[in-house]
């Protein structure tokens, strides 16, 4: 509806003219490097770590999952500063934060301080990584935020492309903790002064809700669709992410080599970043809902292919390509879930709370997943599981359908 794009234009203060520019390639710079330092590293490290100081690889992937259930957690609080005060000084703040806990994180002399450094990464994480730059292109960009969204997660997608292979060269010719404090120097360097003063534009004035919502943010945390939409993204998270880490497991139940499966694993991320290309158009062409069940569904079929098909090894590759597509645009549909529903006035809040517990089921997943996988007879018995959960999320993504005095479109009910 142009009448209310423009609405939306004024007031946000998202037009050409208050637009910051410098916004848009300081968050591709600050999420390649802090997805890449701060989360695509530690799998690096790890082997070097454990084989440095005789900690168990669970222990310490322990201490890194207990970091994501805290930026989980923290990112709840996190969300409703940015709504009232902008993303730069949380931004700056995470950045700071993030390279005092990679510092900790390399002198721990024990597991516990090994611990406390996660913990502190964890809060960092929540303040770094796209809860808060998906919030400050939204309330910038307004209707235009898909676009920017786009871009800034295309070049997310490149963190461990660029910081992976950086940090194997670096723990080549360094220990793992002097690996840290570079990398630690790294993220100080490009990150604080970036946050600092690219995102000092004036932080606009929160739009008015919606004409349709009533109660502000309380009615909508207290609403069905809030509830299931969190269930949704909860049971698909959780699938998501035991099948990326399960992907390499199960190719090698099936016989096939460690470079094979990583193979498998790489192109599938090389197809999570083509789909995030296609993700405006199926905005364009989808409603919300109907693109929600859609993907979620989608993801699941490739899980349940997955689960099914032992080979060829082609045929492994493009359902991996497949279902990387999917998951790069699952990323996008949830960056727009509350926008598309409840508009932006309490965007932050909004998103911290209903990515809490998404954030958190992403967590434990990859351990979940491992546990299981004995009890169920392997990985294909497990990926059919998931597959089965995936589905059960589409079906949930279908009472996630806001009524109308929720400030949904008629159209973005579909």
């Amino acid at each position: 509806m142009p009448d209310a794009a423009q609405a939306g234009v004024a007031a946000t203060g998202t037009g050409g003219r208050s637009r910051p520019r410098a916004v848009l390639p300081a968050l591709c710079l600050t999420q390649i490097t802090s997805w890449g330092i701060v989360y695509y590293a530690f799998p690096v490290l790890n082997p070097a770590i454990t084989a440095d100081t005789g900690w168990s690889t669970g222990a310490t992937t322990a201490a890194f999952s207990a970091a994501l259930v805290v930026s989980a957690i923290a990112g709840i609080y996190v969300g409703r500063v940015l709504d009232h005060r902008g993303p730069r000084t949380v931004m700056t703040a995470g950045s700071v934060l993030g390279a005092l806990s990679l510092l900790v994180i390399a002198a721990a002399p024990n597991l516990r301080v090994f611990f406390a450094g996660w913990l502190l990464a964890g809060a960092a994480m929540a303040a770094i990584f796209y809860q808060p730059a998906f919030a400050a292109l939204t309330r910038w960009w307004g209707p235009d935020h898909i676009r920017a969204l786009t871009i800034v997660t295309l070049a997310g997608g490149l963190a461990s492309t660029v910081f992976a292979p950086l940090t194997a060269v670096l723990a080549d010719h360094m220990s793992w903790r002097a690996t840290y404090m570079v990398l630690a120097g790294i993220l100080a360097v490009l990150t604080v002064p970036a946050h600092a003063l690219a995102l000092n534009a004036p932080w606009p004035p929160a739009p008015s809700s919606r004409p349709h919502v009533t109660g502000g943010h309380q009615q909508v945390v207290r609403s069905r669709a809030f509830w299931m939409l969190a269930a949704t993204f909860t049971f698909s998270a959780f699938a998501m992410y035991a099948v990326v880490i399960g992907l390499v497991p199960l190719l090698l139940e099936r016989g096939y080599t460690t470079a094979q499966a990583a193979w498998a694993l790489g192109l599938g991320g090389a197809g999570q970043t083509l789909g995030r290309t296609l993700y405006a158009a199926l905005a364009r062409h989808l409603g919300v809902t109907a693109r929600t069940v859609t993907l979620i569904a989608l993801a699941g079929l490739t899980t349940a292919a997955l689960a099914t098909a032992a080979g060829p090894y082609a045929l492994l590759i493009a359902v991996s390509v497949l279902a990387g597509v999917i998951r790069g645009n699952l990323t996008l549909l949830q960056a727009t879930a509350v926008t598309d529903r409840w508009g932006t006035t309490h965007y932050g809040r909004l998103s911290g709370l209903l990515g809490a517990p998404a954030h958190a089921a992403a967590a434990l997943a990859p351990f979940a997943g491992a546990v299981l996988a004995g009890p169920l007879g392997g990985y294909p018995t497990l990926f059919a599981l998931l597959a089965a959960l995936s589905i059960t999320a589409a079906v949930t993504a279908f009472g996630a359908r806001p009524h109308s005095h929720e400030g949904i479109t008629h159209r973005n009910r579909r």
